[in-house]
């Protein structure tokens, strides 16, 4: 369980990644239920992302039950929405989602990716409905960002203009280092004002504390997902080491829970906290990362 102190320290701030019901696949909690969670532990509102589905109407009828809790919908653009569409963008920026995840399971990056899991990490749970469409022979193709000389391509570059005009986040998904540098200096040109690199230290991303200090001087913010170092994806000690690196004021804590074989979600910032203050950051640098940045995002 988390200490009252880590409790504290995230009371106000938005997990601006979780995996809940309903959705395709087995989850922990549903929607409803954690926000009435997350009121009870003092936190002001959560993002739902789904891998296959939009979820600004969910939000919305979530907000209308839990009024407490800004519960925010987001878009995430794989396969089953298109990819890179701007009508599924427009119409998500209509319906009030906050956030956009370029493409992630459907990612050129995430398909061809060889890198290797640590011994003992969990696999996502994503990987096997990928591989039920791939046997049913109903796969999509790879959706590819960037293209050959590694310019970002047209359709982004479309999707870009709505996130800025619909004043959304952007999430760059399960993109490789280099795309994710094409695509932010992309947004950026676009207007995009809110920023933030998915998971970076993630086994398809990885991207080396220099990239990521060239990212965050463009304005991006990098999440630190709970769910990368406790399912054995990444080392505790380099989760750590990166946050230092690149500088605490340049991160936003998450969670990417809602697995069921995962703690429960509402935890999820409070033990992130509670193990960055066991490693020597200060409840100053929490509250930033926690609070602070992740009100940036979304609010």
């Amino acid at each position: 369980m988390p200490s009252p102190l880590a409790r504290e320290l995230v009371r106000g701030a938005y997990d601006t990644h979780v995996h809940v019901a309903p959705d395709i696949m087995e989850r922990r909690i549903d929607d409803v239920t954690l926000a009435r969670r997350l009121r009870d532990v003092g936190m002001a509102g959560v993002v739902l992302k789904s891998h296959y589905a939009p979820t600004a109407e969910r939000a919305e009828v979530v907000r209308g039950v839990v009024r407490e809790v800004d519960t925010v919908g987001a878009i995430t653009l794989n396969a089953s929405v298109g990819g890179l569409n701007p009508v599924a963008v427009e119409i998500a920026g209509r319906q009030g989602a906050r956030v956009v995840w370029l493409p992630t399971v459907d990612s050129a990056n995430q398909r061809s990716c060889q890198a290797q899991a640590p011994e003992g990490a969990i696999p996502p749970m994503w990987a096997q409905v990928q591989q039920e469409l791939a046997d049913q022979g109903i796969l999509a193709p790879a959706i590819a960002v960037v293209d050959s000389r590694g310019k970002v391509v047209p359709e982004l570059l479309n999707v870009l203009s709505l996130v800025a005009k619909h004043d959304m986040a952007l999430a760059t998904g399960h993109l490789s280092g280099d795309e994710i540098i094409a695509a932010v200096d992309a947004a950026v040109d676009a207007g995009v004002r809110r920023i933030v690199v998915t998971h970076p230290e993630f086994t398809s991303q990885r991207i080396p504390v220099e990239s990521q200090r060239r990212l965050a001087a463009r304005g991006a913010l990098m999440e630190r997902c709970f769910t990368t170092p406790h399912t054995g994806k990444v080392s505790w000690e380099t989760f750590f080491s990166h946050i230092r690196d690149v500088g605490p004021e340049h991160s936003v804590l998450s969670s990417d829970l809602g697995q069921p074989f995962n703690p429960p979600v509402e935890d999820g910032l409070a033990l992130l906290a509670d193990g960055l203050l066991a490693n020597g950051f200060t409840s100053d640098e929490v509250r930033v990362m926690a609070v602070t940045n992740s009100i940036r995002l979304v609010r």
